[in-house]
């Protein structure tokens, strides 16, 4: 594997210009950057079949649209409901914006399901570029379906790789929660990135120069770990393109970016020995106020699981991260994936 060492280099706390919080970098809590593995495979799969497989159908929730539309048993693709939703599309809504104090309202939204592959064995990087290009507008799609829902204020897609980043299903399958709020994180975000544009008239992102962060780059987009990276080996897909919302992607570029990630998560899997890992897509609200597109990008954010949270990030919400971003990138760019396999 590839090798990058930063001898004697001190802690540095950086600041994360998009999110506004900070990271402390400190390299002595680690060992050698290239040594950082997962400890294990993520989620052992003995199972050869399961709800999501083809030919289960009937086992899970309802369907709401299959790729290729019309499909019968040669379906690649199938959105359906979440069976065990953490909102409720049955429940009235209510607005909580009008409300003070302690604000309890109904859980109402919709949590949905985007079954990657037929085949139970089948990961998201073993696809090719135009079928994760294919998962990818599938999630688009679905954004302008909920988009219809005048109270559904924001769309988290969201993927867990891995039952220590969440994953309760093996099948390879991504997440979306619909919801009628913008969480704060995503608030925050927003207003760090509209107060990067007031001091500077650039786009957080537009400006970012890659430099020593870089891994990769395509005809779209670039792949990066960021300066203030939270996790280890943290990788950023950012379109080369200002667009504020990731349901504006068409196809073209959606195979583009399927390339793209497939190749960083190949790269992830290689170096680091296929470890648990979460994938999220950080887009705006859908009711974003014009004058903020500007300033806001959307982006793919992927971050491995190689270390626990404690009591110290959890306090101040100062993540601690042992790899200087600069090494991981320099390590992520020297692995090299066969020809074959992408």
């Amino acid at each position: 594997m590839a090798e990058a060492e930063t001898p004697n280099r001190s802690p540095e706390i950086r600041k994360d210009k998009i999110h506004n919080r900070w990271v402390l970098f400190s390299p002595a809590r680690s060992r050698r950057p290239s040594d950082f593995k997962a400890k294990s495979n993520p989620q052992p799969n003995n199972q050869t079949e399961c709800p999501f497989c083809a030919g289960h159908e009937h086992e899970c929730a309802p369907e709401i649209f299959r790729v290729p539309a019309g499909s019968t048993n040669d379906w690649k693709i199938r959105v359906i409901q979440n069976l065990y939703p953490a909102v409720s599309r049955e429940l009235d809504f209510q607005n909580p914006v009008s409300l003070v104090g302690d604000v309890a309202v109904s859980g109402f939204g919709f949590h949905d399901v985007v079954i990657e592959s037929p085949v139970h064995s089948v990961n998201l990087s073993d696809l090719s570029p135009a079928q994760v290009g294919e998962v990818l507008l599938a999630c688009k799609k679905r954004i302008e379906q909920l988009r219809s829902c005048d109270s559904i204020k924001y769309v988290q897609v969201f993927k867990n790789h891995g039952a220590s980043a969440g994953a309760s299903m093996s099948h390879s399958h991504s997440q979306m929660i619909a919801l009628p709020i913008v969480p704060p994180t995503v608030s925050a975000r927003l207003d760090s990135m509209m107060e990067y544009y007031k001091q500077t008239g650039k786009c957080s992102l537009c400006d970012i120069q890659p430099n020593e962060l870089l891994i990769a780059e395509s005809a779209h987009f670039i792949s990066l770990v960021p300066f203030a990276a939270t996790f280890a080996f943290e990788i950023w897909i950012i379109p080369r393109d200002h667009s504020s919302h990731f349901n504006e992607i068409d196809s073209e570029k959606a195979v583009d970016l399927g390339g793209l990630l497939k190749l960083m998560l190949l790269k992830m899997s290689l170096q680091l020995n296929n470890p648990p890992f979460n994938l999220l897509i950080h887009t705006s609200p859908f009711q974003d106020d014009p004058s903020n597109a500007p300033s806001t990008h959307w982006f793919l954010q992927i971050a491995p699981h190689l270390s626990g949270v404690g009591g110290f990030e959890i306090a101040t919400g100062c993540y601690i991260n042992p790899v200087f971003p600069e090494d991981a990138a320099k390590i992520l760019r020297d692995v090299r994936i066969s020809n074959n396999n992408i």
